[in-house]
């Protein structure tokens, strides 16, 4: 069974709407990898954010179904690289809302949770079980109660992988809040970070 799910950042200034979400239509994943720690200490948001061992709750979802309608001009993106991956925020109140591929053409975001209000119900009842941990080579803290992969799987990939390839054939692709359908750059520029960032 699905639902509606909203989106909103910390302040209120921005909001949106996640529909149909349920346990099928998105992939829940734990990443510890050092880069979405490093988005989470540059938005100074840490605490609302990781877990313990510097994890990132994250919902993988296609970004046909995320709507925002309010506070658009407040989107705002960076990358840790030239090359990275878009990570995209709130430039009101710094909430994180979720990482993408630099382009469209596999359409995908990854959503935090942080971003999510489920009306006090756990994640758990609304998104499902976490179904992967990953990266936990980056991990922090004590690591003796932590089950996660070092790296990301090859099984996981090739599942998203599908999911990816079925919402491009789908169409998905042309209705991401994040790019222009038309010539699938980003909706706003992304800053790049520098070292000391």
């Amino acid at each position: 069974m699905s639902t509606n799910l909203t989106i909103r950042c910390n302040c209120g200034a921005v909001r949106g709407v996640l529909r149909g979400v349920s346990r099928e239509s998105g992939n829940r994943v734990i990443c510890y990898c050092d880069d979405c720690q490093a988005f989470a200490n540059h938005l100074s948001t840490t605490s609302g954010i990781l877990d313990a061992h510097g994890g990132t709750d994250i919902f993988q979802v296609s970004p046909a179904n995320l709507t925002f309608t309010q506070g658009m001009d407040h989107i705002a993106c960076l990358r840790l690289t030239p090359k990275g991956t878009l990570r995209w925020y709130t430039d009101c109140c710094r909430t994180p809302i979720g990482n993408t591929l630099p382009t469209n053409i596999f359409p995908f975001v990854g959503l935090i949770h942080s971003c999510m209000d489920t009306e006090g119900r756990p994640l758990e009842e609304v998104l499902g079980p976490v179904r992967f941990r990953v990266m936990a080579q980056y991990a922090i803290g004590d690591l003796g109660d932590l089950s996660a992969y070092d790296r990301f799987p090859v099984l996981p990939s090739i599942l998203l992988i599908g999911k990816f390839l079925y919402w491009r054939i789908r169409g998905d692709h042309k209705h991401s809040p994040f790019f222009n359908p038309e010539t699938g750059e980003p909706v706003v520029t992304p800053q790049v970070l520098g070292i000391t960032e």
